[in-house]
């Protein structure tokens, strides 16, 4: 059965003095979701991770599992399993007798241990491999057995820490969609880590952004990349255009005014900053037109086309605007596209509804937790 897993004023210090690893985190994950901790390395993304699987002990806080706190009970005996990116395979076995480990550990009956390894390889579409040795088989095939030997014992909570990472980019993307489907069909929850935005974007039901051991922002994949709650999340998720605005005038519920260089904005969203003030602002590239010069219409800018990169379904515009900026706009390669040329002076449209004014980055001066944080 899953179990919901909450986190109360975590904090892992791994020196006294230094700067925390895992800083007063806050954190309820539902029972059956599929939440992933996203960051870039040092953010405190892995300690968390091991400190929920018992590996590491909190230095203050506590770790609720299904209402119960596992703060300070052994690994073995929380019913939590992890999937590391290594596998940690045995070598000398074969994938049956990999997969039954745990459960000839548990003193598991022949007839129940055949039955259950039997679910579980069939689970990841592995039966016919049954016999063979992890070096006989392919990253893909590894990391399937892997999640076999884990999901074998029944957690209620499964982690897995960057289980896809030590695999080639093109099967990266086939198996995230696969681990999303068997996280669905077998219904426990999923705490997954992982340093890359796709990953977390494709399979989280919702996900947390860390920097420097705190939580930078939680939500939904959409919520987070659409409306970044500051210039750390906005950058680190997926490409952004970072620009310098100063607010005009700002309306809560209705469009405020915003100042480009010389040309003047509306948006949408939330302003988060006072009139007269200066801020960054986000817009993703796939939502920028790029319009020949001249274009009439409000919340358009003037800018040079300094290169275009074809991408195959689409094509990347780097732009320089008058006041100096740089953006990118990616264009679907559709019958419609324009094609534009290197030198070329054009109107750029960016939409009231895809400009996010971003409030001043929390802590981003702050030097990143050390490297033991992951």
């Amino acid at each position: 059965m899953a179990a919901g897993i909450e986190l109360v004023g975590l904090t892992k210090r791994f020196h006294h003095g230094h700067a925390a690893a895992v800083d007063n985190i806050d954190l309820s994950v539902a029972g059956g979701e599929f939440f992933s901790l996203l960051g870039p390395s040092g953010c405190g993304k892995t300690t968390t991770l091991r400190l929920v699987a018992g590996f590491e002990e909190p230095t203050a806080g506590r770790i609720l599992l299904d209402g119960v706190d596992v703060s300070g009970v052994p690994p073995h005996k929380r019913n939590v399993n992890t999937v590391f990116q290594s596998y940690a395979l045995f070598p000398f076995m074969s994938v049956f007798d990999n997969v039954a480990f745990g459960l000839r550990y548990a003193k598991c009956s022949k007839a129940e241990l055949k039955t259950r390894v039997g679910a579980a390889l069939a689970l990841v579409d592995m039966t016919s491999f049954s016999s063979r040795r992890p070096s006989q088989l392919s990253g893909g095939q590894q990391q399937r057995i892997a999640l076999a030997r884990a999901l074998v014992l029944n957690p209620s909570v499964l982690l897995l820490d960057e289980p896809l990472g030590a695999l080639d980019a093109k099967l990266r993307r086939s198996l995230k969609v696969e681990l999303k489907a068997l996280q669905e069909r077998v219904g426990i929850t999923f705490i997954y880590v992982t340093h890359d935005q796709e990953e977390a974007l494709t399979m989280s039901d919702r996900l947390a952004v860390m920097h420097a051991g705190r939580i930078a922002q939680i939500g939904t994949p959409r919520e987070v990349y659409e409306e970044p709650t500051d210039s750390y999340v906005a950058d680190f998720l997926g490409a952004a255009n970072l620009i310098e605005i100063s607010v005009i005038e700002r309306t809560v519920g209705s469009t405020s005014t915003l100042k480009l260089g010389d040309s003047v904005l509306t948006t949408s969203g939330a302003v988060p900053v006072a009139p007269g003030e200066t801020a960054q602002a986000v817009i993703r590239p796939e939502r920028i037109r790029v319009e020949e010069h001249g274009s009439d219409g409000a919340n358009r800018v003037p800018a040079l086309v300094e290169r275009v990169v074809y991408l195959g379904a689409a094509t990347q515009v780097m732009l320089r605007l008058a006041t100096g900026e740089s953006l990118q706009a990616v264009i679907p390669n559709d019958e419609s596209s324009a094609t534009w040329a290197q030198g070329t002076p054009v109107h750029c449209c960016l939409p009231a509804d895809a400009i996010r004014v971003l409030a001043p980055a929390a802590g981003a001066s702050t030097q990143a937790a050390e490297s033991l944080a992951s």
